[in-house]
């Protein structure tokens, strides 16, 4: 079986995603167990989604032996493609000749990798919850963080923070900083980057926020070893060991939404909305349109 070939089955349609702005694997008009034998005179035919025969389209890599590929997909080229083969089968003596025909059902969807925000809490303990510094300490906080991640035009976002009485096992209470905030590729200027690098921008993108997230990660376990080799008495405000923890925070681009139920083989894609539905914004989900009938896919509005 060849890398990149995707064979159909007479028994169900086959799901085919595709990441927008690349082409298709080859869409094998044959199903694995024929493409084993021996096909006399195979004639192929190729309808797209809009019921349009497929030879001679531009958009599209027809070999003689019936592969498809589809070049540079976007979501609007999503949809249902439909291969009909038809070759001969004789009987031994070679006077019965028969005509047998198999149908291949394709749905190919866009999709896209979500982008990436990442969710970071941290803990502080401080002498009291009414220190005047707890204050400044945060906005300090936040600018250490920024200036480390800048250069990757990330930023901080949704920055906040609280102050608890905290009672930990074996030990008293004690005033701890619940410092919470997101990381988000999305800077003044990060468009102008991406463009530069790709047409397609959510792997620059999420590459950089991984890397601010390391820094971040990497700058809060150096706390630690300073608090340890460099203080002979620990600040009033000052981090506390394996308190730093991470999610990542997914979102889709508009037009595009997660859905693990019908698009089980590709859970974690962000895939172009249904007809019928649209996502106008950075959500994870496509919300229905009953207003007018939406008959293309990816649609971000209604």
């Amino acid at each position: 079986i060849k890398k990149n070939y995707i064979y159909g089955n007479t028994d169900h349609k086959v799901n085919v995603y595709v990441k927008v702005h690349t082409n298709s694997p080859f869409l094998v008009c044959m199903d694995l167990l024929l493409s084993q034998t021996e096909v006399i005179d195979p004639n192929y035919l190729w309808i797209g989604p809009d019921g349009q025969n497929l030879k001679g389209q531009s958009y599209v890599n027809l070999t003689e032996t019936g592969k498809l590929m589809l070049l540079d997909f976007k979501e609007d080229m999503s949809g249902s493609y439909t291969c009909t083969l038809s070759y001969k089968v004789f009987q031994s003596d070679m006077k019965a000749e028969q005509e047998r025909y198999k149908s291949y059902k394709f749905m190919v969807y866009a999709y896209r990798e979500p982008d990436y925000t990442y969710r970071i809490s941290v803990h502080f303990s401080t002498k009291e919850c009414s220190l005047a510094a707890n204050e400044q300490f945060f906005e300090e906080l936040k600018k250490i963080l920024n200036n480390l991640i800048s250069y990757l035009t990330c930023q901080i976002i949704e920055p906040s923070f609280k102050c608890y009485s905290v009672k930990r096992p074996k030990h008293g209470l004690v005033d701890e900083l619940f410092v919470v905030f997101q990381v988000n590729p999305f800077a003044p200027g990060w468009e102008v980057i991406c463009h530069q690098v790709s047409t397609d921008c959510e792997d620059v993108t999420n590459s950089r926020v991984q890397k601010a997230q390391w820094l971040i990660e990497e700058f809060f376990n150096r706390q630690q070893h300073i608090l340890q080799h460099e203080f002979k008495n620990l600040p009033a405000i000052h981090y506390i060991e394996h308190s730093f923890h991470v999610t990542r925070l997914d979102s889709c681009r508009p037009g595009f939404g997660k859905n693990d139920v019908t698009h089980n083989d590709c859970a974690n894609c962000c895939v172009a909305c249904d007809p019928g539905s649209y996502s106008p914004n950075n959500k994870l989900i496509c919300l229905p349109c009953t207003s007018i009938r939406i008959k293309h896919y990816g649609a971000q509005s209604c």
